[in-house]
């Protein structure tokens, strides 16, 4: 997932829309006379809703931005230079929690939001809440954006086959094989496929595993060590 950098946040969109809307007035006064007072308000109403839904994704920005601070942050003594840390896991877990959860009852139905679902899926699983866990993973699939539902996917498919629902979790990773994304690519879905069932069908695994040992990078390197550990045929 693209990370939103301070720097991006502190941009003062809002203000910069404002500048550029009353730029459009002076530069199409003469348009705005002719045609009255009517669409003198259409145009209005058009470039205001515009400014505040733009202010509006800068908030959810904000907010997503600050929820993860909560999540990355150190659990132990603070340090110097550390802006945030908790003394220990638990507190951390309900202080992204509570960020994470806000986020996403204030915004939900946005890019901003699925994400915060998706982070609350990964905290519960953390906790080993696997139900919990699914629920959020599966809203996020089920509703989200294709980039965001693919990761949700990969993490529901983990607790199949956690829960020993194999082919649950067999038929979550192949779709996604079928369906890749810029977040899960083919390759990474058939090796997380592969690690499940190395042990459970090997022979499956060196299937999905023997066109992968060629591939330049990391990939291939995983699929070299997992091969390494199949079980002898």
């Amino acid at each position: 997932m693209a990370r939103i950098t301070r720097k991006e946040l502190k941009t003062d969109r809002f203000a910069l829309e404002v500048e550029q809307t009353v730029s459009f007035f002076e530069e199409h006064q003469k348009e705005i006379i002719r045609y009255g007072g009517a669409a003198l308000a259409v145009i209005a109403l058009v470039f205001g809703y515009t400014v505040y839904q733009r202010h509006q994704k800068a908030a959810r920005q904000e907010a997503l931005y600050r929820a993860i601070q909560v999540q990355e942050s150190p659990v132990g003594p603070p340090t110097p230079g550390q802006n945030m840390n908790f003394p220990t896991q638990d507190s951390k877990d309900q202080a992204a929690i509570a960020a994470f959860t806000g986020l996403q009852k204030q915004y939900p139905g946005t890019a901003e939001g699925e994400i915060a679902e998706y982070y609350l899926g990964c905290v519960k699983a953390d906790q080993g809440k696997l139900a919990e866990a699914e629920k959020s993973f599966l809203e996020v699939a089920d509703k989200g954006d294709e980039k965001y539902a693919s990761l949700a996917k990969l993490s529901l498919a983990q607790i199949y086959f956690a829960d020993g629902r194999t082919s649950e979790g067999e038929k979550v990773l192949r779709d996604l094989m079928a369906h890749p994304t810029v977040f899960v690519s083919k390759e990474q879905a058939a090796i997380t496929l592969a690690r499940d069932l190395m042990f459970k069908n090997p022979a499956a695994a060196r299937k999905l595993l023997d066109p992968l040992r060629n591939v330049q990078g990391s990939v291939g390197q995983v699929a070299l060590q997992l091969y390494g550990q199949l079980p002898p045929q």
